[in-house]
């Protein structure tokens, strides 16, 4: 080992650099796999530089052998992390979310997105468990801040996991509808279409349309839009129509859809898989 390698005491453990060092990588990698793959330290001292002990260097190892052998970062810091979840697998979850503790919801769903991606994690864990909590809305439960809550963990660990991919790759636009302010779907459809290689500007809640029409006369050679309307009220047949005129392929998701006669040449998406596969 160098010198820079010895540790600062007997149980702080070892500098970025010195790591860094011991493995062969730069200390920009090892930051990086740090901050993305949440693989090494646990946490930041307040204050002090991140430290490493054997074990994170250890664990660091395994994952630079199996990107070695062929796995992408993501899947060889799971792998070097431990068994991956089972497909599916929420256990825990409905729980952490009762007990507003995003930090224990976010590793859940994190492990599942890097294990199995964005459309079955969404599919299989995420969409259910927020049935479960709907269902407890009905039988009288207060729990609309939990509601709120596991939808902003959702969209913390998709915006880390699945971040955009350069920006000359866009090619989709993705917006709520006038009125319309459920966002957690288009995050989802966001990540889904990133893990695909597939750029996406999200307008997000509430886009007026006029504001899609500047969007598309933007030249930013986006070629499809989808829109999103969560309740009727919402499912604006004008927007649909001016994205259309701007002669790009319009899409509709959301149950606001459902009972509204779509101007021809836009079609309905029935799930997240069926979005990705038209809009890929």
């Amino acid at each position: 080992m160098p010198a820079g390698s010895t540790p600062v005491t007997d149980t702080a453990g070892y500098t970025v650099r010195a790591v860094a060092d011991r493995l062969g990588i730069p200390t920009a990698t090892l930051r990086s796999w740090t901050r993305r793959y949440d693989i090494g330290p646990a946490q930041e001292r307040p204050g002090k530089h991140r430290l490493y002990s054997e074990a994170d260097i250890a664990q660091l190892g395994r994952m630079l052998t199996l990107i070695r052998e062929g796995a992408s970062p993501a899947g060889a810091a799971a792998a070097a992390r431990g068994p991956a979840p089972l497909r599916g697998e929420r256990t825990g979850l409905l729980a952490a979310a009762f007990a507003l503790d995003t930090a224990t919801v976010g590793a859940i769903v994190e492990a599942h997105v890097r294990a199995f991606g964005v459309v079955d994690t969404w599919d299989l864990v995420c969409r259910p468990t927020f049935a479960d909590i709907v269902a407890r809305q009905l039988g009288g439960e207060r729990c609309i801040d939990v509601e709120h809550s596991l939808s902003w963990s959702i969209t913390s660990v998709l915006h880390r996991s699945c971040p955009p991919p350069p920006a000359a790759r866009v090619t989709v636009v993705l917006a709520c509808t006038g009125g319309e302010t459920h966002t957690l779907p288009l995050e989802v459809l966001r990540a889904a279409l990133a893990e695909q290689g597939v750029g996406a500007h999200m307008l997000g809640a509430n886009v007026p349309t006029s504001a899609l029409a500047d969007t598309l006369g933007r030249g930013t050679g986006a070629k499809a839009v989808l829109l999103w309307s969560q309740q009727e009220p919402t499912a604006l047949t004008s927007a649909v129509l001016t994205c259309i005129d701007a002669g790009v392929r319009v899409l509709a998701g959301g149950p606001g859809w459902e009972s509204v006669i779509l101007p021809e040449g836009a079609r309905r998406v029935g799930s997240l898989a069926d979005a990705v596969a038209r809009l890929r």
